[in-house]
């Protein structure tokens, strides 16, 4: 006979609450008097008045169930906070039993809200966290509960419902997406804004409490912002075994930089013209013998902290070097190679020659390397040994584009300054471009500025075969994102192109809007 745990002691409690408080003791309690005095006379009675309030006592009364009123609230959104999350999941896991309502955690992150609080400032964050809490309201039934979690993080608890399984759930989540990702009136400015989110069903929870649900979802949602934006992953016990994050160390990073985990991963650009590979990023990332895939942004702050950041930036470019010279050997034509280049790379005063004697290393022309640059930088440098160096490295070939361009306000003088050649258009004004008209006024006026300053242009993070027709259509010559691939490991690039090649029977053709 297995053993009465905790666990089982609560979900009887649970039944015995329900069937004391619930609307059927007002039917069923007078005809058990009747029967009681029938059968036992008043003894029965004496009975009956002397046990009732004993099974109250065991059951537990309502208000020890019940989160306090008073609980503490967010200043910016009025939302609840953590605590009070964690209170009302135990409640609804205290209750759950065969045939009861079952509950579910969902942690939701708003995608690069650092980068929209750096761009429009602290005011605009607090009002779009506001904005977008209302709106999780309105995609929730009125038994749900949002919590705020942290910046730009919010955690739901779904009351009682009978039918609830991992379809319903990331239905909900997609719903609660399009509610985040609904265009946000800023000023005279529209933006956008999307949501990645990790969930866990009260049923697959790896203790019976509230605190262990929640850790769940966020373990989900760390998995999430692995294919962030606009990311739905759901718990499972694996990503206990690889938890990503805080508890990384300088020293870890350093051992990872020597034994070669971290890496580049390397996501095609295509061209909207002929629909042919015309160049690929590479992009950081850490593949931790432990914890699995770290994203970037988990370990890039650590890396600027820890003073590693050239020392990364060196290994990205030799590794992308290496790629260029492989695929030229495995006979895929890849013309161009993107490399970050960080503000402590371009300070140093002999980076011109490092990166000719790499090129010279491998045999490679230096118009297939492009130094990527934050329009930031440009925008904000007055160092003159960064303005050499870009400029050194634009006069040896080099293509220098200018990265996620109009989120640092860079000038055109600042654009001619430092030797621009391309302007990869950020993010931000790619989403919803082909059903928003302010949208492609934008990204209209960009690339006109462009064409009149000689500049090619790169849309960066288009996500939807819409995105990437309007983009085309309105003059943009490259485009880059998930629509198109995902950033891959070198051993998965070739079978890529190759197979991506072979499915271009006829190249899209995207004609050209006038004027």
């Amino acid at each position: 006979m297995p053993a009465f745990n905790g666990y089982d002691y609560a979900r009887v409690r649970g039944r015995m609450r329900r069937a004391l408080a619930g609307p059927q003791i007002a039917a069923i309690l007078p005809a058990i008097c009747l029967t009681g005095f029938w059968i036992a006379g008043e003894a029965a009675l004496v009975l009956g008045a002397l046990l009732l309030p004993v099974l109250y006592v065991l059951a537990g009364s309502e208000a020890e169930r019940a989160p306090p009123a008073a609980a503490p609230r967010d200043a910016v959104t009025g939302l609840p906070l953590r605590d009070t999350l964690e209170r009302v999941l135990d409640h609804a896991l205290r209750g759950t039993e065969p045939g009861s309502g079952k509950t579910a955690c969902l942690i939701l992150r708003i995608d690069e809200f650092n980068a929209f609080r750096d761009r429009y400032g602290q005011s605009a964050a607090d009002d779009a966290q506001h904005r977008i809490a209302g709106r999780l309201h309105g995609a929730l039934r009125d038994g749900d509960v949002v919590c705020k979690m942290g910046e730009a993080c919010y955690g739901i608890a779904l009351g009682p419902v009978m039918l609830l399984d991992l379809e319903a759930v990331i239905q909900l989540c997609t719903r609660l997406q399009g509610a985040v990702e609904e265009p946000l009136a800023l000023d005279a400015t529209t933006v956008y804004l999307s949501g990645s989110i990790g969930f866990c069903l009260g049923t697959r929870s790896p203790l019976p409490t509230g605190a262990s649900l929640i850790a769940a979802g966020q373990a989900a949602l760390r998995e999430a912002a692995r294919f962030a934006p606009s990311a739905i992953r759901s718990f499972s016990t694996e990503m206990q075994k690889h938890r990503q994050g805080g508890n990384l160390s300088g020293s870890e990073l350093a051992n990872a930089l020597e034994n070669n985990q971290i890496l580049p991963f390397f996501q095609p650009q295509v061209s909207t013209d002929t629909g042919l590979v015309t160049g690929f990023e590479a992009l950081a990332r850490w593949c931790h013998p432990e914890r699995g895939m770290i994203p970037p942004g988990d370990f890039l702050p650590l890396v600027q902290e820890s003073g590693l950041m050239e020392r990364l930036g060196d290994k990205m470019l030799v590794q992308s070097l290496i790629a260029l010279r492989r695929w030229d050997e495995a006979g895929v034509n890849v013309p161009q190679i993107g490399v970050n280049f960080a503000t402590d790379e371009l300070m140093n005063p002999q980076l011109v020659e490092k990166v000719r004697w790499q090129l010279d290393r491998y045999g490679l022309d230096p118009q297939r390397l492009a130094v990527e640059v934050l329009e930031t930088v440009v925008a904000t440098s007055p160092d003159d040994v960064i303005s050499r160096n870009i400029n050194g490295l634009a006069n040896m070939g080099c293509s220098i584009d200018l990265d996620d361009f109009g989120t640092g306000h860079a000038s055109i003088s600042s654009i001619r300054r430092f030797s621009v050649a391309r302007l990869k258009i950020d993010r931000s004004f790619v989403m919803k471009v082909d059903r928003d008209i302010e949208q492609q006024r934008m990204v209209a006026a960009i690339l006109t500025m462009a064409e009149r300053l000689g500049l090619s242009t790169l849309a960066e993070g288009v996500e939807t075969p819409g995105e990437h027709a309007m983009l085309g259509q309105l003059g943009c010559e490259h485009v880059q994102g998930f629509e198109i691939a995902r950033p891959m490991p070198f051993e998965q690039t070739v079978e890529w192109v190759r197979a991506y090649h072979d499915g271009l029977i006829e190249a899209p053709k995207f004609g050209r809007r006038s004027g």
